[in-house]
């Protein structure tokens, strides 16, 4: 669990990468140069830590390409104590930028597998979110609804209503859509039943299951 100034170094290394690629949003930057992606990875792939690419993790999942990360949570536009709902918490990496941004982070994971060592891991780096549940992400959840914004980290090949609904007017959705090529979509909340879009592009992601406990 050693952070040292080499992998400092490299964190502002990526950390200009992701600037040269667009990213401007400087809470973002300085998040994703705290947060030590070294550690949610397994340690014989130190050197690919902080390079700008996915890397497979436990349960046939990846930890996101830092890029992603990044792109995904400047679209969120986080304020401090944003109650945000994370479907997909997979490595735990985009949850812990997310607390590094002054989020209240509300995170379901469908893989036990998975659940079970990032909900152990996280509060181990400092990083402890408002509440981990092993679930379905589809259902979103509706019992801690609405929050400020919601963010899916795996390719859905239609927008959940639930999701849409659980948001607060004026919040923010961001979900990859699509089969094998997803586009990055926003989708913000007008009124109960007005919801404006915008699109971003292509990503690629693991895809996101549905009732698969």
């Amino acid at each position: 669990m050693k952070d040292t100034f080499k992998h400092k170094g490299l964190r502002l290394q990526l950390v200009n990468i992701l600037k040269n690629k667009g990213i401007k949003n400087e809470a973002v930057l300085a998040a994703i140069g705290k947060v030590p992606r070294h550690l949610f990875m397994d340690s014989s792939f130190l050197d690919h830590a902080y390079q700008d690419k996915a890397f497979p993790i436990a349960a046939d999942q990846t930890i996101s390409q830092p890029y992603t990360v990044a792109f995904q949570s400047e679209l969120l536009q986080v304020r401090k104590e944003d109650k945000i709902l994370e479907i997909g918490t997979g490595s735990g990496y985009q949850t812990a930028v997310l607390c590094e941004l002054g989020a209240k982070v509300y995170s379901i994971e469908r893989q036990q597998e998975l659940f079970k060592k990032t909900s152990n891991f996280l509060p181990k780096l400092g990083y402890r979110a408002k509440k981990f549940i092993f679930g379905d992400g589809y259902k979103g959840l509706k019992e801690e609804a609405p929050f400020d914004s919601i963010i899916v980290t795996a390719g859905a090949p239609f927008v959940p209503k639930p999701l849409l609904s659980q948001l607060k007017i004026g919040g923010r959705l961001v979900i990859p859509v699509g089969d094998d090529v997803q586009i990055m979509t926003l989708f913000i909340r007008k009124d109960t039943k007005e919801f404006e879009q915008h699109e971003f592009g292509e990503f690629r992601f693991v895809p996101l299951l549905e009732d698969k406990n």
